[in-house]
């Protein structure tokens, strides 16, 4: 036996200057195309340097020529009349969240330093109502950086599990240690020293644990907040183009109240999560609505041809405008990269009389990459076609656990899951050991557990989706949610002609070499 393996708007305004016209159509027009990433976010251009990235520097140059104050905060009294509106809004109808009473609560600095850090490391691509239970276990387990950063990887990867995005996980883990053994205990006050010197913490994090448990004042950027600030000043450029992630920054910075930075930028984050919504906003219930650029573009465009005003066509004209959608025409949406598809065979093998009760083989995701150090059943990357699926998966599964029948691995049906940048579709199989000596020896990496023992372990969403399509089949009905479920063709309603190309292509492949399965994804 070896191992390990490899991992898988506003009133028409007077004419403005040619280059002043220029910036505010490009933070305005939803046309342009920017594809330099925020510089804040680490990530690098996805496209080669020419032509395009030519046709990025020239944008460049143009959107940093001048700013249109129409995009900005630039009357003192203005800025005031938000800060005391978005906060008067949010005493009165803020949410009751544990992170907030905790830190509310909390007189020693690092406890609620901790107590936001945790919140804001689950929250990134998380929503509320999921890390609401997440946050309580976790701070039930570790209340303190000293009692996270004595626990092991594989405690904080099973707590996580279900969480999604595990590194995040580890990195909080890697912080903690980082402050209890090397900065003595204490979380650094700023946002300049939270990001430079902890681990995952990037800018937007920084300056939430800085603002709300250390008073710092300044501001913070995140998905909530970009669409309001875009909505409010009507900026409906990408957000993730260089210099407008820098204009937005600079906004929140004016706009942060000096008085309490914590709770402006808690509300402005509300105000994105629970008003000013990506698909349905509730502007009537808004607190800033008065200011809203995006809203007065609205009003304007309801209004007669007959009322508009003569002359020359304001520059905001110069974007497409969907009626139908109001202010969500703010901010423009970025187009995304598709995942990159892969196809994974994958098998539960379980020994159904094992000494003590029936039991089923895990083995250990290396340490970095994909789901690193979490639990999960023994697989193979396989070609889409389906071809030596069968053989490539069992000589895995005896590399684990020594010879096994061939004539037992059954394919069960399949999953689809999708991460952050992949698509993953598994082939599901399942094996039972009937009737021959139970198996004691494994690989390093790998351990029989009991059902009990793998509904509780370091396991990822995925590796459930597979779990429950084995029970399925046991049980002789399928246990996945109506959620997973993927719809056969006929239950479809009848695509578009350019969708009909999408779904060919997307349509997972069944070997040839198995049954008919039932589907979950």
């Amino acid at each position: 036996m070896k191992k390990p393996r490899a991992a898988v708007g506003s009133r028409p305004r007077k004419q403005t200057s040619s280059r002043e016209e220029k910036k505010e159509h490009a933070l305005n027009s939803s046309q342009a195309r920017p594809t330099i990433p925020d510089a804040c976010a680490g990530t690098t251009p996805e496209f080669p340097e020419a032509p395009a990235g030519q046709a990025r520097r020239q944008e460049e140059v143009v959107l940093q020529a001048s700013v249109s104050p129409y995009h900005q905060f630039r009357d003192t009294a203005e800025v005031t009349v938000f800060r005391k509106s978005l906060l008067s809004w949010y005493d009165l109808k803020k949410r009751d969240l544990p992170w907030r009473r905790r830190a509310e609560g909390e007189v020693d600095l690092d406890r609620r330093a901790y107590a936001v850090w945790v919140s804001e490391v689950m929250l990134q691509q998380t929503q509320v109502a999921t890390v609401i239970n997440y946050y309580t276990r976790w701070m039930q387990k570790w209340p303190t950086l000293q009692d996270l950063a004595s626990a092991s990887l594989e405690e904080v990867n099973q707590l996580w599990a279900g969480l999604g995005y595990y590194s995040r996980g580890r990195r909080l883990q890697e912080g903690a240690r980082k402050v209890v053994e090397e900065l003595g205990g204490h979380v650094p006050r700023t946002a300049e020293t939270l990001q430079r010197l902890l681990p995952g913490v990037g800018r937007y994090t920084a300056g939430a644990i800085a603002s709300i448990a250390f008073g710092q004042v300044t501001g913070v950027v995140d998905g909530n907040v970009v669409r309001v600030l875009c909505r409010v000043r009507g900026i409906g450029a990408d957000p993730s183009n260089t210099f407008v992630s820098q204009q937005l920054w600079s906004l929140a910075q004016q706009l942060v109240d000096p008085a309490r930075p914590g709770d402006f930028n808690q509300a402005a984050m509300e105000l994105g999560a629970i008003v000013c919504t990506p698909q349905h906003p509730h502007c009537s219930q808004c607190p800033v609505q008065s200011l809203c650029r995006a809203h007065q573009r609205v009003e304007r465009e309801q209004l007669p041809a007959s009322e508009s005003l003569p002359g020359s066509p304001d520059v905001e004209e110069c974007e497409p405008w969907d009626q139908t959608l109001g202010v969500a025409n703010f901010p423009r949406k970025a187009s995304r990269k598709p995942p990159r598809e892969e196809c994974s065979a994958i098998c539960v093998l379980e020994q159904p009389r094992a000494p003590g009760g029936a039991r089923i083989l895990l083995v250990q995701r290396p340490n970095s990459g994909l789901l690193a150090g979490l639990w999960e059943f023994p697989s193979v990357t396989v070609d889409p076609s389906g071809q030596h699926q069968r053989k490539a998966l069992l000589q895995e599964l005896q590399n684990w656990a020594g010879p096994l029948p061939a004539t037992h691995l059954h394919h069960l049906g399949q999953v689809v899951h999708t991460f952050s940048h992949i698509k993953l579709t598994y082939q599901v199989y399942g094996l039972a050991l009937e009737g021959q000596a139970p198996v004691t020896g494994t690989a390093p990496g790998a351990r029989w557990l009991t059902r009990e023992e793998f509904h509780t372990a370091a396991v990822s969403t995925a590796m459930k989706k597979v779990f429950r399509v084995y029970e399925g089949q046991q049980s002789g009905t399928c246990k996945s949610s109506k959620r997973s479920q993927v719809s056969t063709p006929s239950s479809r309603k009848k695509p578009r002609p350019g969708q009909q190309v999408l779904d060919r292509f997307f349509r997972p492949h069944i070997p040839t070499d198995a049954p008919a399965p039932h589907s979950t994804a």
